[in-house]
Formats: C-alpha cells, structure tokens, sequence
C-alpha cells in the first residue's frame, strides 16, 4: 500500500472505529446529562485523560499509515510489524486509548453508564485482540511478533521503550 492510500484508509477508519465507539456511543449514552454534572477535579481530570488518550490515538493510527505502509483495519492490513513509536510501550495503544477516553467522559459527566461501556468494551477488545489479533499476527510476522509480544505488554504500557527490533523508530 502506498503512503497517500496509507492515510487516507486510516483516516476513514478512525472516522469509522474509534469515532464511533470513543465519540458516537458515548455521546448518545450521555446526551441525556447535558452539561458537566461532576465536581470540576473529576472534569478536570476527565479533560486531560480525553485529550492524552487523544493523543496517543493518533499518534498510534499515525503510526499505521506512516510506519507499516496500512491501516488498522483488518481490510487493509499493514506492510510491516508496526512496532515504533508508541507501540515501543504497548502493544495495543488504541484500544487503550479509546477505553480511556471513553473513562475520561464518564468522568466529566460522572455518568456510570459510560463506565459499564468502557468495562464491557474493554472485554470485547481484549477477546478480539486474543482470538483474532494475535493469532494474525503470529501468522503473517512469526518470530517478529513473537519477539515482540514477549517484549511488550497488551495492556498496561511499560515505562521504558522496548528497543529489541533494529528498525524502531
């Protein structure tokens, strides 16, 4: 995959993934709550949790474009092992990201049906990521990824960037 088609089809997708699950649902969940509701610390903390995870996402979708020559979307799949950056951190940035974000609004609106969501998301990305993900991965990148995932963690990121592949960037 070219570049251009690269992030153009990631950009879609993140219309189309964490827009949707991160920006749609929960919007739609809390619409009913109107401004606010929380004390300004858990809205305060809530801002800054969105706007880093926001950061990561992108950063992470960057990534996948710039990086693996693909997209995240199983339909366009990368190139290459997407593993610089910060994926160098944890294996699964984005699903972190959104879950976060999800958790950010739930705190802003002290809305606890954004935290059952983010919780019942948060099962389904990690059975997507351990019944498909990996084994993909495993089957398209072998000892690559296997390097890799013994290397870096899922879920809860490692403070210290992995430096075992000689192509991180």
């Amino acid at each position: 995959m070219r570049k251009p088609s690269a992030i153009l089809g990631s950009a879609v997708f993140f219309t189309a993934a964490p827009g949707v699950v991160a920006g749609l649902v929960p919007w739609l969940l809390s619409r009913h709550y109107g401004l606010p509701l929380a004390p300004w610390p858990l809205v305060g903390a809530g801002a800054i949790l969105v706007a880093a995870s926001l950061g990561v996402l992108l950063h992470a979708f960057a990534r996948f474009a710039l990086e693996g020559l693909g997209t995240p979307a199983p339909i366009a799949p990368t190139d290459r092992l997407v593993i610089g950056g910060i994926y160098r951190h944890v294996r699964n940035p984005m699903y972190v990201a959104v879950l976060s974000i999800i958790l950010g609004q739930a705190l802003i609106f002290a809305a606890w049906p954004l935290a059952a969501y983010a919780a019942l998301m948060a099962a389904t990305m990690a059975t997507f990521v351990r019944l498909y993900e990996e084994p993909v991965l495993l089957r398209q990148y072998g000892a690559e990824y296997e390097a890799y995932r013994a290397n870096v963690p899922g879920w809860l990121p490692r403070l210290t960037p992995w430096r075992g592949a000689g192509s991180l960037k």
